[in-house]
Formats: structure tokens, C-alpha cells, sequence
């Protein structure tokens, strides 16, 4: 039995079409084939049940599904291991970010691929349960996020900085001048809010009630353009300080609630490998600018 044939198995089981594996394996199709035959050969089970229009799963190919991508992990493991022995000159790095915390990341980023230009990074930006669900399936190797209201098993939660959740407006924006907002004064104004399921829409979902009136004009989930709208009209929306990170034309106040923190953390699943460029770059994270004027400023 080799790796190999385990990975065009997997593929075959996902894609549950011989041709369109093949192409994703860069192999032909009668290569495919003959592999898989010699694994069930091998196994003396058949995998896969195949005709001319369908491929489906045996009960054998699913019960050793699971453990077929287990060993398939454990063997990449195992390579990314040896290749992070190398000084870190080859390899990848996955990282899934949460949109409020973009423009904490912006400046690791470039200092990261400036000292490690042939690591590879893929940045995935998601809402956090999304991020979380990359995280157990291993696409992503660690989360940068606002500390969740609820423990995620399996999930450790690393404190970067502390945050508050704030009250965003254009800085010739009336309530650019005070030093905090209660939630009856925003009902003054007209709100332009990240959509439900996000990080700071769930904050702020949490702390206000049914009596409180706001009026709500905008909901949307691109951070960019929330700004963009604020910079240029009277809205107002909710959003971490930490957002605004190197934003112009903008300014945050913090909302006036009870225990207004948002914690800004790394995390990263329970008893795993954490890959050199991990480590690397986390300790660069926090060392950066970015971050160390958000731990300043909660001294």
C-alpha cells in the first residue's frame, strides 16, 4: 500500500468522477484506475463501485475513508516537519482572518514575505464560525480573531491585545467630538451595520435590548466599503477599534457598556504540530506596530 494510492483514492471518493480526479492529480485517467485497483487488490475489498455515469463509495470505501485521510495528514505532517528544518526556506502557511482584524495583519504580512519570500501564505478571510470550521478541518493553520463568547472544543484562545467594540463615525461626524456613546444616543442616527454573524454585530447584538430604538438603514459583511460609507455620509456604525487600524477620515469612540473588551487572540487547535512559519510569524505579529499600540493602550 502506498501514500500515493491512498491520495488518489481520497481524491476519487471526493470528487465521485474518475476524470475530474485525474485532472486534479495530474494523471491519467487509466493511471487512476490501475492504482485504485491495486489498493482494493491489495485490501481484497472493492473501494468504489463505478459504471459508465456514476461513481459511488462501497461500504468498505466509506468505513476506511476517515482513516484513509488521517494517514494521508500524518504523512504530509510528516514532510512539512523535514521542510521546516530547512530554515524555513520552502513550505506553506495557511491563515484564516476574520474582516474586523484585516488591518492588524496588513503590516506582518509584508515584513513576513519580505524575510521568507518562498513561503507560501493563503489567507483566508471569513466570518469566524466559517473560520473555525477551516480550523478543525486543518485548511487553515491557525485563526486570527476577536475572542468567541463561547468555548469552541477543541480550540485554545491566545490573547494578542485587548479591544473594545466602538462607535465608528467620519471625523466631522457630531459625535466625533465626545469621549464615549451610551446606546440611547445612537438612536439619533442612522446606522450603517456589519451584517448578523459577525464578530462585532454579535458584540453588539448581545448588549442592546428590544426597547433600544435604532434605526438601521444598512447591513452588509465587506468592512471596506462600511467604511468607505461612513467616510463620506452621516451614518454610523459598530465596529473593534482595532478595525480602524491605520484608517483615514474615521474615528472610533468607545460605546459606554459594561465590560467592553474584545480580545483580539490567536487560536489554534488543542496538541498540534505548530509548523516553524507558524511560530515565526506569530512572534512577529506580536512585535508588530499594529499590535503593540493596541496592548499600549490598554495599560
Amino acid at each position: 500500500m502506498e501514500i500515493r494510492q491512498l491520495k488518489y483514492f481520497s481524491k476519487v471518493a471526493e470528487t465521485l468522477n474518475f476524470s475530474e480526479a485525474a485532472r486534479v492529480l495530474c494523471v491519467t485517467q487509466s493511471t487512476l484506475s490501475q492504482q485504485i485497483k491495486q489498493l482494493e487488490t491489495e485490501l481484497k475489498t472493492q473501494l468504489l463501485t463505478r459504471s459508465s455515469h456514476k461513481v459511488s463509495l462501497t461500504e468498505a470505501g466509506e468505513m476506511i475513508l476517515p482513516h484513509v485521510r488521517q494517514v494521508i495528514h500524518e504523512s504530509e505532517s510528516c514532510f512539512e516537519r523535514i521542510n521546516d528544518l530547512n530554515d524555513l526556506s520552502e513550505g506553506s502557511l495557511s491563515i484564516g482572518v476574520t474582516y474586523s482584524f484585516s488591518p492588524i495583519l496588513t503590516e506582518t504580512l509584508l515584513s513576513f514575505m519580505k524575510l521568507y519570500p518562498k513561503i507560501r501564505l493563503n489567507i483566508f478571510y471569513k466570518p469566524m464560525n466559517e473560520l473555525m470550521g477551516l480550523l478543525k478541518d486543518r485548511t487553515v493553520d491557525f485563526v486570527l480573531a476577536f475572542k468567541p463568547s463561547q468555548h469552541i472544543d477543541g480550540v485554545e484562545s491566545h490573547i494578542l491585545f485587548q479591544n473594545c467594540l466602538s462607535v465608528i463615525v467620519g471625523n466631522h461626524h457630531p459625535l466625533a467630538a465626545k469621549k464615549t456613546i451610551t446606546i440611547p444616543e445612537l438612536g439619533h442616527y442612522d446606522l450603517a451595520l456589519p451584517s448578523k454573524g459577525l464578530q462585532a454585530r454579535n458584540a453588539f447584538d448581545s448588549v442592546i435590548s428590544p426597547h433600544d430604538c435604532l434605526r438601521v438603514r444598512i447591513e452588509l459583511n465587506e468592512v471596506n466599503i462600511l467604511l468607505k460609507l461612513i467616510r463620506q455620509s452621516m451614518l454610523v456604525t459598530v465596529l473593534a477599534e482595532a478595525t480602524i487600524h491605520n484608517e483615514t477620515g474615521v474615528k472610533a469612540i468607545p460605546l459606554d457598556i459594561p465590560d467592553n473588551e474584545m480580545a483580539g487572540c490567536v487560536h489554534t487547535l488543542k496538541e498540534t504540530y505548530r509548523k516553524k512559519s507558524m511560530q515565526e510569524f506569530l512572534r512577529m505579529l506580536g512585535e508588530s506596530i499594529a499590535v503593540k499600540e493596541r496592548q499600549n493602550a490598554w495599560i
